[in-house]
């Protein structure tokens, strides 16, 4: 009995002893569980904070695009105000350059007549004096020559008629009745 009684209580402590590592065995089992529980948690955490980040980082980037498409279209809206401001100017400066080629071209026809009229004059002055010799009274002849010769001169010349090469301006005021 004895060694049935040692063996029972060996087999018996021996059981117990497994059921105390079966014990250990639940307990590690049940640790790795929560381990495994916490390490899923932090991992759903972590990728909610990653889509988070994703997402944030996405709405910064679409806020960015559409402030350089704002400034985009400002930059273009500028450029075509500025192209149509020098073609207005370009178109003005054309026009200014062709009045001063007409005006250069009016000032040296001026020009022209009066070295006409002055030669004109010089001339008739000259064959006044010398024509009529000393035997005639070439005071009063000159000087009445001189007062209206000039002025019948001036006034029939073909080249004093420049007022009739002027253009006519006209402005949509005047037909306003």
């Amino acid at each position: 009995m004895a060694s049935s009684s040692g063996t029972s209580s060996g087999s018996g402590s021996g059981s117990g002893s497994m059921l105390q590592n079966s014990g250990s065995e639940e307990d590690l089992r049940a640790l790795m569980d929560q381990r495994k529980r916490k390490r899923m948690i932090s991992n759903r955490e972590s990728a909610r904070r990653s889509r988070m980040r994703k997402q944030k980082h996405l709405d910064d980037l679409m806020a960015q695009a559409a402030h350089l498409r704002k400034e985009n279209h400002q930059i273009i809206t500028n450029v075509n105000i500025t192209t149509q401001h020098f073609l207005t100017i370009e178109s003005e400066n054309s026009v200014l350059r062709a009045q001063v080629d007409e005006l250069t071209h009016r000032l040296e026809s001026l020009n022209e007549i009066i070295a006409f009229l002055s030669t004109t004059t010089a001339n008739n002055n000259n064959n006044n004096t010398t024509s009529y010799g000393g035997a005639l009274d070439t005071t009063s002849i000159s000087s009445s020559f001189i007062t209206e010769s000039p002025m019948i001169d001036n006034f029939m010349n073909p080249l004093n008629l420049s007022y009739l090469n002027q253009p006519i301006m006209a402005s949509a005021d005047m037909f306003q009745y």
